[in-house]
């Protein structure tokens, strides 16, 4: 493959196994049974590793816990690192019938915290998973300690606009079945983009398109677009954060370069919470902890 930056290779070049080793076949799988207010009874898969105090880990959207493969052991250190798959994600169940709003995704988090009695820790959120965990606070200021943002969306922009208007025309999600395939590791590798393509490979792409291969998670993968990303939710919490501080300390991690989320929404949001601290790392991408893990675990280490 070649180094340029955002450079895809292709599907049939990718190897097996990543060409970097990682940290998640250390960490242990833990299913759990939740009761959801907003999602019903489903079965809940989550990674752990390390002794510390907990920290938890978000995941943005089309990924899964298998994302932080490379800060698990380098967290581990420190911490007792939590890594769900969200609902519909990864190997947790995706209800059906739902609403994937972006507020039912926040309750849904605290309920995870409940589960586990890891309530007021510190955490971390990627792409949506930052977004969703951002409205966690707001609604409970006691759901975590500190917050690291990485990346996230927040601006309502042409893009999310266009994408609600094009999931509202009858027929587009059998037009996106098509598109996703039975498969969907062809998907998930062009839909992924990291700054250093060559770290992509067969394991990832078998781990993200596990859920889209179903019916159920199909239209959790749709909701999460028409519904968790919709412009009316980064409407919303801008104007929650106008009209008062943000509750806990923020970190807002983002890459310069970015083909997936503009890097724009680091000083959107730096704006609505002008007492964050923000870091802008260069070389990378919105997946910040795949491309260059130890600049953000050195900066989750000096938030924190």
């Amino acid at each position: 493959m070649t180094s340029e930056p955002f450079r895809r290779g292709r599907f049939e070049e990718l190897p097996d196994k990543p060409r970097v080793p990682h940290d998640f076949g250390r960490t242990r799988g833990v299913d759990v049974t939740l009761r959801s207010r907003p999602f019903g009874e489903m079965k809940v898969h989550y990674r752990e590793l390390g002794d510390g105090p907990p920290l938890l880990l978000i995941h943005g959207l089309m990924t899964s816990s298998y994302s932080f493969r490379y800060v698990y052991g380098r967290l581990a250190k420190r911490w007792h690192v939590i890594a769900p798959d969200l609902p519909g994600a990864g190997r947790s169940d995706a209800p059906t019938g739902r609403s994937y709003a972006p507020e039912a995704i926040a309750e849904w988090i605290g309920e995870f915290q409940r589960e586990l009695g890891i309530e007021g820790c510190a955490a971390v959120g990627n792409s949506m998973g930052g977004y969703v965990c951002m409205m966690h606070a707001i609604r409970d200021p006691r759901a975590f300690s500190k917050l690291v943002n990485v990346h996230s969306p927040a601006s309502p922009d042409l893009r999310y606009r266009a994408l609600g208007a094009v999931l509202a025309v009858p027929g587009v999600r059998g037009i996106l079945r098509r598109m996703v395939g039975r498969d969907g590791r062809r998907w998930t590798h062009k839909n992924v983009h990291y700054f250093d393509e060559s770290l992509k490979s067969l394991e990832e792409a078998e781990e993200y398109a596990r859920p889209l291969r179903s019916d159920a998670g199909l239209e959790a993968f749709v909701r999460y677009l028409s519904e968790t990303l919709a412009p009316s939710g980064f409407v919303k919490l801008a104007r929650e954060l106008a009209a008062k501080p943000f509750p806990i300390p923020l970190l807002l991690l983002y890459a310069t370069r970015d083909p997936l989320v503009s890097p724009k929404n680091a000083a959107y949001l730096a704006k609505l919470v002008p007492e964050a601290k923000l870091v802008m790392l260069e070389n990378t991408s919105h997946f910040a902890h795949v491309d260059t893990p130890d600049a953000v675990v050195n900066a989750i280490d000096a938030f924190f």
